[in-house]
């Protein structure tokens, strides 16, 4: 068998991929592994509006209950949240039943050790372990020995929304705010706290059916949060995923603001504070140029990670930063969550746009986004790597990058799931940008490919 975990716990097409009794061993194995310290580990289960949750959250709930595991049932609520609230009942261990932004028929199982953080490999590595060496009856219990179940899905809900509202000092009395909860797990959540600051709230996305989460909405399809913010004249929208982790942002134009204009804004904002721990932000290799050329400006220093939102929580950790995130809306507010949480890192952008004095296109405005595209080049998996070792595709690349005088880039990654080299060129001109991408991922594909 293969790596079980993926980079975002285990995931596939609910039923088939990832099935009930995957979800039960996944329990056992889970509450085995993280009950280690404690006979009877305590889990808090959240899950977002997918129709398949209910079936995976029972499987997964009575795997952990069989080995003795108790459970506190958080229902339908945000992945940040489960990660806050394993802190807030004290509980050793929390799991998300979301597949993020991905459509309905997909699910995943996502797991937080007691202080909020995902799982290290090597735990997740030992929860596969003993799913495939098997479960002896010596770990099954019997009798008063079996875990209970506790239901707590208003308490749960309710003590996220006061942490959120804990996280600002603000008033949004005559602002009018759209959200865009995708049909998602924040259908709740994000409302509850935007109302509570005296916002109106005009919701998007605040209708799950069980299959309609993320269906052309959300913060990957921001097209109808741009049309709803023209057509009632809102100061700003906001718009998550599925599970509520990530955040893309639309001015009172109907224009998007995405990830790396945020962090640049709430960067900014914070320094000015004197809170910006390190001077530091945190991002990925794909965070556009214009992101840093930006913060360079501000003289803020900039610490670039591989792509990945685990990636980006390890970096702030070791460095003692406290901002970070990705271009895709998953931002990292560490003085305040362990993870990207899209209603508080639009909490914290709101902030930044209220002490400015300003609207939030004139503070978007000056961040200059380049232009990127995106070719990929198909190869054998065997030659993945093989064009850092070729003379003529590393001239060819040196040629485009000394072509733009440090006004544009290129980025060549290697996808970690299919025989691709993703050739990314970014630029102040599309059309040239364009053709020298394609130019390489030619010569990457007939010197590489199969």
């Amino acid at each position: 068998m293969g790596r079980m975990f993926g980079t975002d716990g285990v995931r596939g097409v609910a039923n088939t991929e990832l099935t009930a009794e995957l979800a039960f061993m996944l329990g056992k194995a889970g509450a085995i592994v993280l009950g280690k310290a404690h006979r009877n580990p305590v889990f808090v289960i959240g899950k977002d509006t997918r129709i398949s949750g209910d079936m995976l959250e029972a499987a997964l709930t009575a795997g952990i209950l069989s080995v003795g595991g108790n459970v506190i049932r958080a229902g339908v609520i945000p992945t940040p949240a489960v990660a806050y609230l394993v802190r807030y009942y004290e509980a050793d261990a929390g799991v998300v039943i979301s597949a993020s932004h991905n459509p309905f028929e997909f699910n995943g199982i996502k797991f937080f050790n007691g202080k909020g953080f995902k799982l290290d490999d090597s735990i997740e590595d030992e929860i596969q372990a003993v799913i495939e060496e098997g479960f002896d009856d010596e770990k099954m219990c019997t009798g008063k020995e079996i875990g209970r179940l506790k239901s707590d899905e208003e308490g749960a809900l309710d003590a996220y929304v006061k942490y959120l509202l804990s996280t600002v000092d603000i008033r949004l009395d005559g602002m009018k705010i759209v959200l865009d909860c995708a049909n998602g797990a924040s259908f709740r959540s994000s409302p509850a706290v935007y109302r509570a600051l005296g916002a109106d709230v005009i919701v998007i996305g605040g209708e799950p059916d069980g299959v309609n989460i993320n269906d052309h909405i959300g913060s990957t399809h921001p097209e109808q949060l741009q049309e709803k913010v023209k057509e009632v004249g809102a100061d700003i929208g906001f718009a998550f995923d599925g599970d509520a982790d990530r955040l893309i942002s639309v001015d009172e134009n109907g224009r998007v603001v995405d990830g790396d204009k945020a962090m640049c804004i709430c960067a900014e904002y914070l320094k000015t504070r004197g809170e910006l721990a390190e001077n530091l932000v945190t991002a990925t290799v794909m965070s556009n140029l214009g992101f840093h050329k930006y913060l360079q400006s501000k003289g803020i220093n900039v610490d670039i990670t591989t792509v990945g939102d685990r990636y980006v929580l390890e970096s702030m950790l070791k460095t003692g930063g406290i901002i970070g995130g990705e271009q895709s809306g998953h931002i990292i507010f560490l003085n305040h969550s362990t993870t990207g949480d899209g209603c508080l890192s639009s909490l914290q952008l709101i902030s930044a746009v209220l002490a400015s004095g300003k609207k939030i296109s004139e503070l978007a405005d000056p961040i200059k986004i380049y232009p990127q595209v995106l070719v990929n080049a198909h190869v054998s998996n065997d030659n993945k790597e093989a064009y850092k070792d070729d003379a003529e595709i590393m001239a060819a690349i040196d040629g485009c990058e000394k072509k733009m005088e440090g006004n544009g880039r290129v980025l060549i990654r290697p996808s970690g799931t299919e025989p691709l080299v993703r050739v990314m060129l970014e630029g102040e001109d599309i059309d040239e940008i364009t053709a020298m991408a394609k130019d390489i991922a030619d010569l990457i594909e007939k010197k590489m490919g199969e």
